[in-house]
């Protein structure tokens, strides 16, 4: 069975950008300077939002959350979730650990940079290949153990950083399996109905990667992107943010809404792989990030997926006469594969039929970040 990270290398993206230097960018490159005007904007700061445009916060403790979950994920495909077990210490631990790492000079973190067909190490978003602006961020991807190159980061702190990563991975790595037994519970569907699930629902053999993200404060943030609009491949994302807002998810009717950062909460997001295996139920969350005129943002994502040989397809209680299978299988390798090549129109690609008298809908994004919903 090929692993994640052969099933990256399998489908490499090129990126022919070279690493920035932010402390040397006074003002905004041309390279840098995004038309984000034709976007749907969001919610102005002065204006208070309505309920109905705050995203959800589920509390795992209450014995309701899989009613509410299933109303985020329909609404939203996203939602801040409480109570979820994670200490906070963990969580300001995982921030010092990124918040060293994005601190070294430039020289140094491209030590570890990630090479142009690799996975993990220092270097941009994957998704940089699709645009022809560049993003006001850098990141960290972790796939496997951390070990070789955080011995190149801090050849005599290494092991304080392995340690932290290895925690925060453990504990979301448990997270995401009761998640995962929740948003299956929220379908109508019990863990016993996924094999893959394992005989007692840890979902055991599930596939993921950590991926720590640093935008730093931008001279001109209304002309930059953070990270472009996009969707995740995952089954689900479970994001740590620290207390600089940035993140924004693309709501149906809405635009552009803000994610404020909850202290102690942690964002979770709906991937492609649960947008196929719902049958497009629970629709996979378009997001991106903006940036902040004087204050470093940093997040974590931890990208959560099935093991890699597993054929991801809508579940057959979620099919039916009304409604037909949505999308072929595929497994994530398979997945990862289709968005190399098409990004953001992956899902059409895996499509069977087009969805009849339900909200899903195509998005598109275009070269200047624009979106067009149709």
């Amino acid at each position: 069975m090929p692993s994640l990270s052969e099933a990256f290398r399998s489908h490499p993206v090129f990126l022919h950008h070279k690493h920035p230097d932010f402390t040397s960018l006074h003002e905004l490159p041309d390279s840098y300077a995004w038309n984000t005007t034709s976007s749907p904007s969001p919610q102005p700061p002065s204006q208070r939002l309505q309920h109905d445009d705050v995203v959800p916060v589920v509390d795992l403790l209450d014995p309701n959350a899989p009613s509410s979950i299933a109303h985020a994920c329909k609404s939203w495909g996203a939602f801040h979730v409480i109570n979820h077990g994670i200490p906070n210490s963990l969580l300001r631990d995982i921030e010092s650990a990124g918040s060293a790492l994005f601190s070294l000079p430039p020289s140094h973190k491209l030590r570890a940079a990630r090479p142009p067909d690799g996975v993990s190490g220092y270097g941009l978003a994957r998704i940089s290949s699709f645009f022809p602006k560049l993003m006001w961020s850098e990141g960290f991807t972790i796939l496997g153990s951390p070990l070789h190159h955080f011995r190149q980061l801090w050849p005599h702190d290494y092991i304080t950083y392995c340690d932290i990563v290895e925690r925060y991975e453990a504990a979301m790595k448990k997270l995401a399996g009761k998640l995962m037994r929740l948003l299956l519970a929220s379908l109508g569907i019990s863990q016993a109905d996924l094999q893959w699930a394992g005989p007692r629902g840890d979902f055991h053999g599930a596939s993921a990667a950590l991926q720590l993200n640093s935008y730093p404060a931008c001279p001109d943030p209304d002309r930059a992107m953070g990270l472009a609009a996009h969707t995740d491949s995952t089954l689900l994302t479970i994001l740590h943010q620290n207390n600089i807002s940035g993140l924004q998810v693309l709501k149906e009717g809405t635009g552009w809404v803000t994610v404020e950062p909850l202290p102690g909460a942690l964002v979770v997001n709906m991937g492609d792989l649960l947008h196929i295996l719902s049958n497009g139920s629970y629709p996979s969350v378009l997001h991106r990030v903006m940036v902040n005129r004087t204050r470093q943002r940093f997040s974590v994502a931890y990208l959560y997926g099935p093991p890699g040989n597993v054929k991801i397809s809508p579940h057959p209680k979620l099919v039916g006469p009304s409604r037909p299978a949505l999308y072929r299988p595929v497994t994530w390798n398979e997945y990862l594969g289709t968005k190399a090549k098409h990004f953001n129109e992956a899902l059409s690609w895996v499509q069977l039929c087009a969805p009849k008298n339900n909200k899903l809908f195509d998005v598109v994004v275009n070269e200047n970040n624009s979106v067009q919903v149709g």
